[in-house]
């Protein structure tokens, strides 16, 4: 078991962090390599495989239900030196999440057009956005085995590991991208067709990589037969972590779809400039997003080891450094936003109105990070009912209602609908900081009692 024990010595923020950041960027190239590259073939097909996207981030929630549970639970039995119950852990999200994603799998195969019917989308943009969805979405299977791996890679403190194979990823997609988007050799230009597929190939051999991987970084000894035994125990605390986070996440997917729908009502250049504007706006969170991550590993880690005053420091500490970078990176992307839209789009309109949005983001970025270092941090810790109540209430009191009453009602349009999603982050974020100085989360740890006085005695 050396490989755990080496883990518990090494976790600081900065190493978990720094490759989070980069594999979290990549992931985000890979997404605005799609936009950009389509950007130089039509814009419809760029709001197509936008919309899309926002559907199968839907998808992605529903998959985080299990990765979620996955990456708390192993940092929290790490943490108490559980090994053999970390391990437990590995296997069951592994076979849970795989079935979960084929269903889905099929779900989405079948109900493409269906769903983007729902989102209200213009009929000049539906043809493309099914067969992108129907496409991504059958191998949704595939994106729920990285997903939980990457979890299980990261809360074991490999997070280098990830980061290299979506570097891999990321270069099989791009050139995917190009020979199926501009045909050059004879290949054939098959447009948002093309980044499907150039998207599922990159992911289907990262998967590949990634489960030979896992098996390396676990010296070959996954339980998997622990399967056949019925892990009421893991699949019981996976459920108790995951579906109150899973059902935030749900909520505020839903909330903005309906706020799409909110904007796909305004017309196509209104939704094409929301999608621009958030690829572009996914970088400002990038540092936070990551930071989150890492800070809910350690948080989980510490918890577990019983190590609460460490663990409230250490969330408050990655709060600070959250913020001042949210707010550097925020107004240097207002600066430079107008050449950034212009990589995207010569459209005078769009290049305007985005530049607008992104300096409104420079106070809605700052609530965001509260969310993302606070949020986790309570995950972490095992205090996952309280986002939850707090989040479902704000993202359909405040973001909806108040998308629709400034953006339709007042006739603010997408300013309206940034105005709404900064009241909701701030409202949420400081409620969650509230929670988190409150320390009830001290007491709904995941480690039971039993637990450590089985691992004492083994070692004896």
């Amino acid at each position: 078991m050396s490989r755990e024990r080496e883990t518990n010595k090494k976790l600081t923020l900065f190493a978990l962090t720094w490759p989070i950041l980069i594999e979290v960027l990549l992931h985000m190239l890979m997404g605005n390599a799609d936009t950009l590259m389509l950007s130089q073939y039509s814009d419809n097909s760029v709001a197509a495989v936008g919309v899309s996207n926002q559907l199968f981030s839907f998808v992605i929630v529903m998959l985080g239900f299990i990765v979620t549970g996955t990456s708390i639970l192993i940092s929290q039995q790490l943490g108490a030196k559980h090994y053999k119950e970390a391990r437990h852990v590995v296997v069951v999200s592994l076979a849970t999440n795989l079935l979960f994603g084929l269903v889905l799998s099929v779900g989405l195969f079948f109900l493409s057009p269906l769903l983007l019917q729902l989102m209200n989308i213009p009929n000049e943009l539906m043809k493309e956005a099914v067969i992108y969805l129907r496409v991504v979405g059958a191998f949704s299977f595939v994106q729920a085995m990285i997903m939980t791996i990457s979890a299980v890679l990261r809360s074991y403190g490999f997070s280098k590991d990830a980061m290299y194979i979506t570097i891999g990823m990321n270069i099989i997609n791009v050139v995917g991208n190009y020979l199926f988007i501009f045909g050059p050799f004879g290949f054939p230009v098959l447009g948002v067709t093309g980044v499907a597929i150039a998207t599922v190939t990159s992911r289907t051999i990262g998967l590949i990589i990634f489960v030979l991987l896992l098996y390396k970084r676990m010296d070959n000894q996954l339980p998997l037969s622990y399967l056949f035994t019925v892990p009421k125990k893991e699949l019981s605390a996976l459920v108790k972590i995951g579906v109150p986070s899973a059902a935030e996440q749900l909520s505020y997917n839903i909330s903005q779809i309906v706020i799409t729908y909110f904007i796909a009502s305004m017309g196509t250049q209104a939704l094409t400039t929301k999608v621009y504007t958030q690829n572009i706006m996914m970088f400002i969170l990038l540092f936070s997003f990551a930071i989150g991550q890492g800070t809910q590993i350690l948080i989980g880690h510490q918890v577990g080891a019983k190590k609460y005053e460490d663990a409230y420091k250490q969330c408050i500490r990655s709060l600070n450094i959250a913020l001042v970078l949210t707010v550097i990176i925020g107004f240097i992307f207002y600066m430079m936003s107008g050449p950034f839209f212009g990589i995207f789009t010569d459209n005078q309109e769009i290049i305007a109105l985005g530049t607008s949005l992104i300096l409104l983001s420079l106070l809605l970025e700052p609530g965001r990070a509260f969310n993302l270092i606070v949020l986790n941090g309570l995950r972490a810790a095992g205090d996952v009912k309280f986002p939850v109540y707090i989040g479902v209430v704000s993202m359909w009191g405040v973001s909806v209602a108040l998308s629709y009453l400034l953006g339709i009602k007042f006739g603010l349009g997408l300013i309206g609908i940034w105005i709404a999603f900064t009241a909701d982050e701030w409202l949420r974020g400081l409620l969650m900081l509230w929670r988190w100085r409150g320390r009830k989360w001290q007491r709904m740890s995941f480690v039971s009692e039993k637990e450590e006085q089985r691992e004492v005695a083994a070692t004896k």
